[in-house]
């Protein structure tokens, strides 16, 4: 039965027009969220994963951000319903895997009903005459009239249709022949079209069989018995993860997009729709004392079939070439394999376990304990061009937040330019070393540099990020936020703020805030995100939302009474109020650690002080503070644009000028 029309609270939603009313009223709401619409109505209850949305309403072939537009679509729904995503009446958010339609809903299909309830009693009652009718209705005009025989009578049986009568004489002897010569070409035709039949049947499954053009390397599941052994098993899965984007031509998904999937008990092939991926490799990795054993088996994902497993056993001292060893294996049982020259280069196990630790902790985070780490692997090892790059990573994070960049960028280059001298061919040396180039104002080498790490891993996402970056400072917002979706597609879960970054960053404000609100749909708790939606509330001049998202980015890390401070002090002083707490906080921490001059900069541009922002400014250019490089984008310091103070600042960094 199809139906036509479903009615949930005050609406009604008629499929056949393609509206949506609410006491009668045509509501406005565009295709694509009236389509998802229909969709989750018409699976009343059930769950309708964010792959099959993705399907349903752009096909597969489409080149457009589904994640995007599903958030937004949703977005659209809840709005025109007046639904809460917190306390939903109508669609419920799946974290992680979909949408689900929860309200009360009423299925009408009258005009269908009756439609089929007409052909039904028709078709019976015409099976009816044919099997018991002595006379059956005339056929229309131009058909010709089969009729079945009257009841009583028998039909007669196969042999009398096929076989002539006793009666009639038996054809002449040379008809006889004539007729088996023909019998027998016919079989023989018969036999030849069945075999190249066959044969064109198997080649065509052999030419259409699916082939594996995209991989997603899950978690390896830790079976050491120990939760301290977790960085080893990730460390592994991340090399594993580089080495195949390295030796093969497969489109290799993200560590970050992957290891949302850390021990999660799901269906391989649903896995697999939602990261976009035909094939899935899984497995697992123990170790005790200097001994490792790795399991991993290929999965062709639609059809959940195994394709090829390995299991490796090793001491410690050839764990370094074990990612390497099975990248290559499943390279070439995919046939994807590129050709790598063998590394002489010996590792020593312990600088590698050092630099696996320091990854580990850096993912989660912790830049501070992470280059322990990574200083602890080069001195371990002096010519590991992996612990170098890793300790350039670590002085450039530190010189956005806590260390001196006159210090932190030079020690940062150093360290990258050695990465990039030991192993020409590590991308993430080369990002390092353009990154710390942009801190060092030099933009030619820094382009380079990052163009370099893109070349060397087209599926790593982070120089498409850095890369944005660099044209945002320099006013090429379109081509930033052009090669930020890039790096979105790549990897939408290591930074789901930063499209809205790029977009706020060439004040489309409006934008940037649709942005953070489509991913909020997905993420509801994402810390960052409140951040960015804070401060792009707080360049767009909606202060009170601003204070708003302070407050409740405050809460999502667990500090409460911060927050509750936050919320006092707006509403007893306003956000001016909130400015000053903000600076007297600064002042505070500066006596025992480094604070960046751009802290203060920017209150006192909030604040309109003129001479205390240039001072601050003045210093960040002296320091080489990194986020000196994106002043011209915030119009917090809009005002100061005419002022000569200001703009000899912008020509000692070497900014095209924005006023």
């Amino acid at each position: 039965m199809t139906v036509s029309v479903y009615k949930f609270g005050d609406f009604r939603l008629d499929c056949d027009r393609f509206e949506l009313y609410r006491a009668g009223r045509s509501l406005k709401l565009e295709r694509k969220p009236l389509e998802l619409l229909v969709l989750l109505a018409a699976r009343n209850g059930n769950l309708v994963t964010r792959t099959e949305i993705a399907e349903h309403l752009w096909g597969r072939e489409v080149f457009v951000d589904t994640e995007h537009g599903i958030n937004t679509a949703i977005r659209k729904i809840r709005e025109v319903l007046n639904d809460d995503p917190v306390q939903s009446r109508f669609i419920q958010t799946v974290t992680g895997k979909g949408y689900r339609f929860i309200g009360s809903i009423v299925e009408a299909s009258d005009e269908a009903v009756t439609s089929t309830t007409q052909h039904t009693d028709q078709t019976s009652t015409t099976r009816n005459r044919r099997v018991g009718d002595i006379n059956p209705p005339p056929p229309s005009t131009g058909a010709v009239a089969i009729q079945d025989p009257p009841l009583g009578n028998e039909a007669p049986p196969p042999e009398a249709l096929m076989s002539p009568s006793k009666d009639d004489p038996p054809p002449p002897r040379g008809s006889r022949l004539l007729i088996w010569l023909f019998a027998l070409t016919g079989l023989a035709l018969l036999i030849l079209a069945v075999t190249l039949g066959t044969r064109a049947l198997r080649n065509r499954n052999h030419l259409t069989a699916p082939r594996i053009t995209s991989l997603a390397v899950l978690p390896l599941d830790n079976l050491s018995g120990d939760p301290a052994q977790n960085y080893f098993a990730d460390g592994m899965t991340d090399e594993l993860t580089t080495m195949l984007a390295k030796n093969s031509t497969l489109r290799i998904v993200s560590r970050t997009s992957a290891m949302q999937y850390k021990g999660a008990h799901r269906p391989l092939p649903e896995i697999a729709r939602e990261l976009g991926v035909d094939g899935i490799l899984e497995g697992s990795i123990s170790r005790s004392g200097d001994k490792v054993h790795m399991t991993i088996q290929l999965i062709q994902a639609p059809t959940d079939t195994h394709l090829w497993a390995e299991s490796y056993d090793r001491n410690a001292n050839d764990i370094v070439t074990l990612p390497n060893e099975a990248a290559q294996a499943i390279a070439k049982r995919l046939g994807g394999a590129t050709p790598q020259p063998a590394s002489a280069r010996y590792v020593n196990p312990d600088a590698h376990d050092a630099y696996l630790r320091g990854r580990y902790i850096w993912f989660q985070g912790d830049n501070e304990a992470a280059g322990k780490y990574f200083r602890k692997a080069i001195e371990l090892q002096p010519d590991y061009a992996p612990g170098w790059a890793g300790l350039a990573t670590y002085y450039g994070q530190g010189a956005f937040y806590n260390l001196d960049p006159r210090v932190a960028i030079p020690q940062a280059i150093e360290a990258a330019n050695k990465a990039v001298a030991l192993d020409p061919s590590l991308p993430w040396a080369h990002l390092a070393l353009g990154a710390n180039m942009f801190f060092n104002w030099n933009w030619p080498q820094a382009e380079q540099e990052i163009e370099r790490a893109i070349e060397l891993n087209p599926d790593f996402a982070e120089p498409y990020h850095f890369r944005a970056k660099v044209w945002s400072a320099l006013g090429r917002h379109s081509e930033a936020i052009e090669s930020e979706k890039k790096a979105m597609e790549l990897d939408p879960f290591e930074r789901p703020f930063a499209m809205a970054l790029a977009l706020e960053d060439a004040r489309l404000y409006d934008a940037a805030i649709d942005d953070i609100h489509s991913r909020l749909e997905a993420t509801p708790q994402d810390l960052s995100l409140h951040w960015m939606l804070c401060d792009t509330y707080r360049r767009k001049g909606d202060l009170k939302k601003a204070a708003e998202e302070w407050e409740k980015s405050l809460q999502l890390t667990g500090n409460k009474e911060e927050a509750e401070n936050i919320r006092r002090t707006y509403e007893k002083g306003g956000y001016q109020a909130l400015l000053l707490q903000q600076l007297a906080n600064f002042k505070k921490q500066s006596a025992t650690q480094y604070v960046s001059p751009m802290e203060f900069a920017l209150q006192y541009a909030q604040l309109g002080r003129r001479d205390e922002t240039l001072a601050s400014l003045e210093e960040a250019r002296q320091q080489r503070a990194p986020f000196l490089l994106w002043i011209q984008n915030d119009p917090a310091y809009d005002f100061l644009h005419s002022d000569e103070r200001y703009r000899a600042i912008i020509k000692a960094i070497g900014l095209p000028p924005k006023y």
